[in-house]
């Protein structure tokens, strides 16, 4: 089967998208190419490569990386391959390979750059073409690698928008996670917990801002909160984060959603954010921002108020309790979503362990929130496999969203106006590259 420009452009109209878009092989082999092979795509924090030949592995898309830190203390993002025999160099996982990079199969060996360093028996390779300082016999580096405040992106095409005009306006929301710490910097810590979902990539961003399930799909796990919390006669932080998606229709729909240009975005936060003088912990929060910025700063900084935000083909950093959680697409059926906590450098321990807290119970494997989450994504990509309709609905509130220079902000918000504007930028990511179509199994050909 062949994928044409035409053909794609079917797959979205203004108001729905057409169902292939998460059960087809072949489109999602050429996202892999045309999203991200092309788009910034969030690799890593540098605070999980802290010491020279820490390493952290990953994929961009359907490709094997390896974060590491080099000598001099720069962070090379390179394709995880060993160019004699192609074998994997590192397992997954994150560790320190030392002053070099050896390949478990025939010991050639690398510098921490990719560059080549050393090959066992190398007389045996007298009277070839076998050049060491040529590219083909080094480990090869992701085309362009940019940080911002830690955050470790890469992109696998030389050409295209810098990492800042890539992120636009939603480069506020890490900003914000950076500011809350008083000296301005985090780092992953606690452990990272992994969730393979049996479903496309695409669900997770859509439902990271439908404010329309939260009430219907987590009614178990918010009615079982206020259950104990009425045994308990108070709520508790632990069951308060779960009480939150069971706020009425009315709650929701006065939140605003904003959309930005290449699929970004953000949610309004559903926590009021003037609780920061009320509980101790976000007492003590507020006072170490205050010491070193001053009252006005310190309630700015905690007053942004935003729950999920999209950094789309990345994931979703949430700002509030230093989480982000990574989407990685393995399969046009399944997903690994890697949830990263992270330390507020120098605020009260306690502001950490409140996130610790709510990665388990929101967000962890075993918690009670998530698993409703993974059960309707299942749903849906079996649904979408039947022949019960071709087309997926994003009718809620279109036409009414405000246009904005960078974007569009909702009207209401329970609007679907941030899966409009993330097929918005599917489109244009799968069209973009003129004549090129797939064929076959998804193969890339002129």
């Amino acid at each position: 089967m062949t994928l044409s420009n035409e053909a794609l452009a079917e797959l979205v109209r203004p108001d729905s998208v057409n169902k292939r878009v998460y059960t087809d092989p072949d489109i999602f082999n050429l996202e892999m190419k045309r999203i991200y092979g092309k788009a910034w795509i969030y690799v890593g924090h540098e605070s999980q490569v802290p010491n020279t030949g820490d390493y952290h592995t990953t994929r961009i898309g359907d490709q094997d990386v390896i974060m590491v830190r080099s000598t001099g203390g720069a962070v090379h993002v390179l394709y995880n391959r060993c160019p004699h025999k192609g074998a994997k160099l590192l397992a997954d996982g994150d560790g320190n390979t030392g002053k070099f990079f050896r390949c478990p199969y025939h010991a050639w060996t690398y510098k921490l750059d990719g560059k080549s360093l050393a090959v066992p028996l190398k007389n045996a390779m007298e009277g070839t073409c076998y050049d060491p300082a040529h590219p083909d016999f080094s480990m090869r580096k992701v085309a362009r690698v940019e940080s911002y405040r830690g955050f470790v992106f890469a992109s696998q095409s030389a050409e295209g928008p810098d990492l800042r005009s890539f992120l636009g306006g939603v480069i506020s929301s890490i900003d914000n996670m950076c500011d809350r710490s008083p000296i301005g910097e985090v780092e992953v810590a606690g452990g990272v917990f992994r969730v393979l979902q049996p479903s496309n990539w695409k669900v997770f961003y859509e439902n990271l801002h439908d404010t329309m399930h939260a009430r219907v799909t987590h009614e178990s796990s918010f009615q079982a909160a206020r259950d104990e919390a009425a045994v308990l006669g108070e709520m508790p932080f632990e069951l308060l984060i779960m009480d939150g998606n069971g706020e009425p229709y009315e709650f929701w729909e006065k939140l605003e959603l904003r959309a930005y240009d290449n699929g970004h975005g953000y949610m309004e936060g559903i926590f009021d954010p003037a609780a920061a003088t009320r509980d101790p912990v976000s007492r003590a929060h507020f006072e170490s921002l205050s010491s070193v910025h001053g009252e006005t700063r310190a309630r700015e900084i905690l007053g942004m108020n935003r729950h999920n935000t999209i950094i789309y083909g990345s994931g979703s950093p949430h700002t509030v309790f230093q989480q982000f959680r990574v989407i990685r697409p393995m399969a046009v059926n399944r997903t690994m979503v890697e949830i990263q906590t992270f330390r507020l450098k120098g605020a009260p321990d306690g502001v950490f362990d409140r996130a610790l807290t709510y990665a388990n119970v929101i967000n962890s494997p075993s918690s009670n929130v998530m698993p409703d989450d993974v059960e309707v994504y299942k749903r849906c990509q079996e649904g979408n496999q039947t022949d019960g309709g071709d087309w997926v609905s994003l009718h809620r509130y279109m036409g009414t969203d405000k246009v904005l220079p960078d974007g569009m902000v909702s009207t209401n918000g329970t609007s679907e106006l941030p899966m409009r504007n993330q097929f918005k930028a599917w489109r244009q990511y799968m069209l973009e590259t003129g004549s090129e179509h797939i064929q076959g199994a998804g193969r890339a050909v002129a």
